[in-house]
């Protein structure tokens, strides 16, 4: 099975919108959200809720104040300022504790353990088709780890296509996903932190050897930015795989499931997007 990943430099390009009409024109039955930290794709197959796997991300300290001596080692030895001495007591702050294990080794009497913490939650949703997305938990980490997990929810058996909406960014959770996939679509805007954030997330997946194309969302909003972008993936040799245009009812027609008429420009702007990108996958 082929997989696609959608990206983003950044958020609020429409990275989900294009990525939801792509699962509508492929018909695939196999896709998932990769953006634990902020995912929306699921509000569109939210009635077809099968089952959640709780996640559990790297174990966090916790200090057994029966057997603690006060020494004060483990927070002199914390690089994440996790240990808080509150009212005689030593105290870790779960939010900052990153489950290094360093404090367990300076403990002197092993007063210190390490407990399972729970950071999320996996949601698969199944009807006649498989998709996955997860929720990580506020203030947790670990989000690479959680969108590893995520993406081994869904079924690659099959001999088509699945598609993945991933996080925005270039941080651990877009490299996660990433991991074994054939192609990467890149969706930016016509804006100077869109242009910007692209030219990071470029980068990155350069130096991973995964292929990848670029397509302008909401172009109309910014002639002249749209312009300049097309030019630098020009100057890059980078495909240019197509321009949408700005038009409200495209966010709406996702929300409700349905792809935009057939009759309209951005119908025929996404589906020729879709073209190319099933063309550069299944005839490389």
């Amino acid at each position: 099975m082929k997989q696609l990943l959608v990206l983003s430099g950044k958020g609020g390009t429409g990275k989900t919108t294009i990525a939801n009409q792509l699962i509508k024109l492929s018909h695939t039955k196999v896709f998932a959200d990769c953006d634990v930290e902020a995912p929306n794709l699921h509000l569109m197959y939210q009635n077809h809720l099968k089952y959640t796997v709780p996640y559990y991300g790297l174990k966090k300290a916790t200090i057994d104040d029966q057997k603690c001596l006060n020494c004060g080692l483990c927070k002199t030895h914390c690089r994440f300022n996790a240990i808080d001495h509150i009212n005689g007591s030593y105290v870790i702050n779960p939010y900052q504790c990153e489950g290094c294990g360093v404090c367990g080794l300076v403990c002197p009497i092993q007063a210190i353990h390490f407990n399972e913490s729970l950071d999320g939650q996996i949601e698969v949703y199944q009807d006649d088709y498989s998709f996955s997305t997860g929720k990580l938990k506020m203030g947790s980490g670990n989000s690479g780890l959680l969108v590893t997990e995520v993406k081994k929810q869904i079924n690659l058996d099959d001999h088509g296509l699945a598609i993945i909406d991933g996080p925005p960014g270039i941080g651990c959770p877009v490299i996660a996903s990433m991991t074994k996939v054939d192609y990467i679509l890149m969706v930016t805007e016509p804006s100077m932190s869109g242009f910007s954030d692209l030219k990071r997330l470029i980068g990155t997946a350069r130096k991973t050897h995964i292929p990848f194309g670029v397509c302008i969302n909401k172009f109309n909003l910014n002639l002249e930015i749209s312009r300049k972008i097309g030019q630098y993936l020009e100057e890059e040799k980078i495909d240019h795989l197509g321009c949408v245009e700005y038009n409200q009812s495209l966010a709406q027609d996702s929300y409700h499931q349905s792809s935009v008429h057939a009759t309209s420009d951005i119908d025929d702007q996404i589906f020729s997007i879709y073209q190319k990108v099933q063309s550069i996958l299944f005839n490389a």
